[in-house]
């Protein structure tokens, strides 16, 4: 259960509440990163997940779709997928002497890309100008996507067989990336003793509807942030691009991301406001995949780095 500064919590928090409470329920042990991936959706982005296969990352896709109300598709990426098996392709209907538009998964609310860096470069620049732009050209003509348009994309760790890294800048179109991991002893436990988790997906019952969640994400933009707050956010970007070990630094693009992603979390958090917590919450997810290291260790090691190096204004 989410934890808030107010007294009560309004009828769309209480959905909230009781949507993370069932996705928790699924995936077992990792309410951080169900919470960053709520997080991720209320902030209009998209997700990232990087991690070996097996550790509940369609699991996690799935269950939110479900919890959320969302319609949902899944795309295996293969090397043989073309952009216009995810987008959809016109096809001439005799009937009417005329070509007729038939859209592909993309037109979704929740869309999983399985597995996303077997894509070729073509295809996955498809879909990642969708998530850019909300829209989808086809034939000439542009076709808005649904809202809300959500993307959660998997990926397994670059040096396994068959795959196509995302450049830095299609990265920077994830607003997180995160992993999950191995599960903990006893919640491994339950995973082996307990019901399958696609039966207990099935058995949800929608805790949240797109009309609750476009309102939310207008709620999200409302939330305040103090001059101070906004301190505290360029002092981390500015670190960033004086680090020794950071090639490339955090853009501005990045910052504005930070401080989306950091409202949303306040809002999960029933506050109208952005604290420094907030930010330190969210930090690692949405800045690590951005950060282009000098030397060997990755953005994983040099994000937590650099915000604890970052003392907070007062």
């Amino acid at each position: 259960m989410l934890h808030s500064a107010a007294t009560t919590r309004d009828t769309d928090l209480q959905r909230l509440d009781r949507a993370l409470d069932q996705v928790n329920g699924i995936l077992l042990g990792k309410q951080h990163a169900v919470k960053l991936a709520f997080a991720c959706l209320l902030a209009g982005g998209h997700l990232l997940i990087e991690d070996v296969p097996g550790v509940g990352k369609t699991t996690l896709a799935h269950a939110i779709a479900a919890t959320a109300g969302l319609a949902y598709q899944r795309v295996q990426f293969t090397s043989d997928l073309l952009p216009s098996d995810i987008i959809g392709v016109s096809i001439f209907a005799r009937e009417t002497d005329a070509f007729r538009f038939h859209p592909g998964p993309l037109f979704t609310q929740l869309l999983l890309a399985d597995e996303i860096n077997r894509g070729t470069p073509k295809t996955q620049g498809a879909l990642l100008e969708a998530m850019a732009e909300g829209q989808a050209s086809v034939d000439g003509e542009t076709r808005p996507l649904p809202q809300p348009f959500f993307v959660v994309a998997t990926q397994n760790p670059l040096d396994a067989a068959g795959t196509y890294p995302l450049p830095d800048s299609q990265l920077d179109r994830f607003l997180m990336r995160i992993a999950l991991g191995y599960p903990a002893h006893a919640e491994e436990r339950a995973l082996l003793a307990g019901v399958d988790r696609r039966d207990l997906i099935g058995r949800l019952a929608p805790a949240l509807d797109a009309a609750a969640i476009v309102a939310l994400r207008t709620r999200v933009r409302d939330v305040l942030a103090q001059p101070t707050l906004l301190d505290y956010v360029q002092m981390l970007l500015e670190a960033s691009r004086r680090h020794p070990g950071i090639r490339t630094g955090l853009s501005p693009r990045a910052g504005l991301a930070l401080l989306g992603a950091a409202r949303a979390w306040a809002l999960l958090h029933g506050r109208g406001f952005v604290i420094p917590e907030d930010v330190q919450a969210v930090f690692v997810a949405v800045a690590a995949h951005r950060l282009v290291a000098a030397h060997a260790a990755g953005g994983e090691a040099l994000a937590p780095a650099l915000l604890a190096g970052v003392a907070v204004p007062t």
